[in-house]
């Protein structure tokens, strides 16, 4: 269960960090909002699994999982540029993922 909640709480992380992208500064009230409530369920989740997980392990899965999602969405959404190289970077980190959670 700490696995798929910490899942989520990637998930959230990706979501507030494209709110926050949205938001232009927090200037617009609505992403900001949005930002902010995906924020605290991101952390909420976390460290909730922190209870169970190790820190480094929960961390790095929580933090790659934002990092590789926000790069897609980026991509996908915004239209970012998907180099040779940031897709090179991005399987490094999800090679990394994967053996973080076999050495758990």
């Amino acid at each position: 269960m700490a696995w798929i909640l910490l899942v989520i709480a990637g998930l959230f992380e990706v979501v507030w960090a494209y709110s926050m992208k949205v938001s232009e500064g927090f200037s617009r009230l609505g992403p900001s909002i949005l930002t902010i409530v995906f924020m605290i369920a991101s952390f909420s989740l976390l460290s909730y699994v922190m209870k169970t997980l190790p820190l480094g392990t929960a961390y790095t899965v929580w933090t790659g999982i934002g990092a590789v999602g926000s790069f897609l969405v980026g991509i996908l959404i915004l239209g970012e540029p998907a180099s040779a190289m940031r897709m090179l970077a991005a399987v490094l980190i999800i090679s990394g993922l994967v053996l973080m959670k076999l050495s758990s």
